[in-house]
């Protein structure tokens, strides 16, 4: 396991981030009578001081760079989304200790209301596998102190990385504890988010109003380039969000709730046209909004699929499933069979299956936003499934429960697997969102022979943050019906080793050169801001193996 050196933290107060999100509700509409309470206590008579009230972050930790984020409000009614307030400096430094005696990089970035007043340094030149420590500053305030990681040397013989790693964070659904459990542990390498990290729902329509935690701003769903970004800067907010973007750095992914739900490329089951608008337009904005306010380095104009490495261990290809897909077929419907149906789109199949073929590293991790391995019922073995479903129009894998997933891409599924297979790619490990549920599956060639058929990879599925799932939804006490469900789950997929429908939490992703191991965390209470995470499971692939197996106790 990688060395770390300590995690300097930086206290969020509460009373700034209420204040926070009281003025990115309102202040769109109309000025703020008072300064944010931040900075009210403290500011003498004269002209609003600038304010860092949504935090730092870094992201896409390189062997020479990190990229580093941040907002900056320069006046009280300048909140996100609002095109209020001055273009104002902000001055970025990187130092090797958290007192700032030994600054090693420094510069300047103009933040304007063109790009709702957040900045970004792309900053190059540091050492691999080295925490560093960094802090923004606008005229004589200054941004909280954060920390985070470059990537080890591309040729380093690296023996174990560290990955925090989560999805689906709504919200109104809960608090962001499982942020915070991540935030205090001083062994991360970084933190890999798959996707949904904010929801574009009104408030009260997932959850249900009686349900909700704490109601989202703007309450309206969101549309428009100003709400996306309100939206964008509520979430930031959260003090265990900003707790873990302070002390490691960010690899995220975008799945449909950054757009509208079931997002497609023509576009979403939560997008009515002509009432909401053009559908480009939407993206537009919502795309916009997200590298604005997102850590993120495109290496491709206008999505975030793209490729990090980790020295001679692994290497990392992050996918956009929503920019490029077909529509979602009806579950049940043989149309998910049909060819020229795509979840990646022609070019991005091509680049992830020449990644996997030319990776000369041990591992090769995908960060997936749904879930690759099949899920159906009604499978049967090959011989008997195919005609019959060729005469009632269904797909030739069973019935799919869940079109939103590669089971309704059946044919990019196909070739990606095939690729694995015929290229003897090994340790190829999905790491993947969107359910609200835990998995360890196995990636089967056929499922409905499985196991006398072969494994191609295996998949590590996290649960939400926050986001409802069967027992939340059904409003039951957990595992009442998850276990039976469960239970029918797995009969009809052998490939499926284990999963949890009811738990929230996160996964730390442990990976040397013998094995890749996921410990699953589960959360005591996503309601409670307090609540305490507890190990539930792991699971491994040994090198070479292709398939999953349970530990006993996760990895200290």
């Amino acid at each position: 396991m990688t060395s770390h050196d300590p995690v300097i933290s930086h206290d969020i107060s509460r009373r700034t981030a209420v204040t926070a999100v009281a003025a990115t509700a309102t202040a769109a509409l109309i000025p703020l009578a008072a300064a944010p309470a931040a900075l009210a206590d403290s500011d003498p008579p004269g002209p609003p001081r600038p304010a860092f009230l949504h935090g730092v972050a870094s992201g896409d930790p390189l062997p020479d760079g990190i990229l580093l984020w941040t907002r900056v409000t320069p006046t009280p009614d300048a909140v996100p989304g609002s095109g209020r307030g001055p273009a104002v400096d902000v001055a970025w430094q990187v130092a090797e200790d958290a007192g700032f005696t030994r600054i090693v990089a420094r510069g300047t970035v103009t933040a304007t209301a063109a790009h709702d007043h957040t900045a970004k340094a792309d900053v190059r030149g540091l050492r691999p596998a080295t925490a560093y420590f960094y802090r923004f500053t606008a005229g004589d305030t200054a941004s909280p102190t954060a920390r985070t990681r470059t990537a080890p040397a591309h040729d380093a013989a690296t023996t174990g990385l560290r990955f925090g790693v989560v999805s689906c964070s709504n919200w109104e659904s809960g608090h962001f504890s499982a942020y915070r459990h991540l935030a205090a542990r001083k062994d991360l390498d970084a933190v890999f988010h798959l996707g949904d990290y904010i929801y574009e729902y009104r408030s009260g329509e997932y959850p249900t109003a009686k349900y909700v935690v704490r109601p989202h701003a703007p309450t309206h769903e969101i549309i428009t380039l100003a709400d996306y970004r309100t939206r964008h800067g509520q979430y930031k907010t959260d003090p265990d969000l900003q707790a873990v973007q302070h002390t490691h750095p960010l690899v995220a992914i975008w799945d449909d709730h950054e757009f509208a739900n079931d997002a497609w490329s023509g576009g979403a089951e939560n997008h009515t046209p002509g009432a909401e608008g053009d559908w480009k337009d939407r993206v537009a904005a919502a795309k916009q909004a997200y590298f604005e306010w997102m850590p993120v380095r495109p290496s491709v104009e206008g999505t975030t699929y793209r490729r990090l490495r980790f020295g001679k261990l692994a290497d990392l290809h992050l996918l956009d499933l929503r920019s490029f897909r077909s529509q979602q077929a009806k579950p049940g419907s043989g149309k998910v069979d049909e060819p020229g149906r795509t979840i990646t789109g022609r070019a991005q199949l091509d680049w992830l299956k020449e990644g996997l073929a030319s990776s000369d590293t041990t591992w090769r991790l995908v960060g997936n936003p749904v879930m690759i391995s099949p899920v159906a019922f009604g499978a049967l073995p090959a011989h008997l499934l195919e005609p019959i479903a060729k005469l009632l129009g269904l797909p030739a894998g069973g019935l799919a429960v869940n079109t939103d997933q590669w089971d309704g891409y059946t044919q990019d599924r196909r070739e990606l697997i095939d690729h694995l297979e015929r290229r003897a790619i090994r340790n190829t490990v999905f790491l993947t969102g969107d359910i609200h549920m835990a998995w360890a599956n196995d990636v089967p060639k056929q499922a409905a022979t499985y196991p006398l058929s072969s494994s191609v990879a295996t998949e590590f599925v996290v649960t939400s943050v926050s986001s409802d799932n069967l027992d939340d939804l059904l409003h039951v006490a957990p595992h009442t019906l998850s276990v039976p469900a469960a239970a029918a789950i797995k009969a009809s997929n052998r490939h499926v080793k284990w999963l949890d429908m009811d738990g929230h939490g996160y996964g730390v992703l442990d990976v040397t050169a013998e094995r890749a191991q996921m410990d699953y965390y589960v959360l005591s209470d996503k309601r409670d801001a307090k609540a305490t995470a507890s190990w539930e499971r792991s699971y491994a692939t040994r090198s070479g193996s292709q398939r999953v197996e349970r530990v006993d106790a996760p990895v200290r």
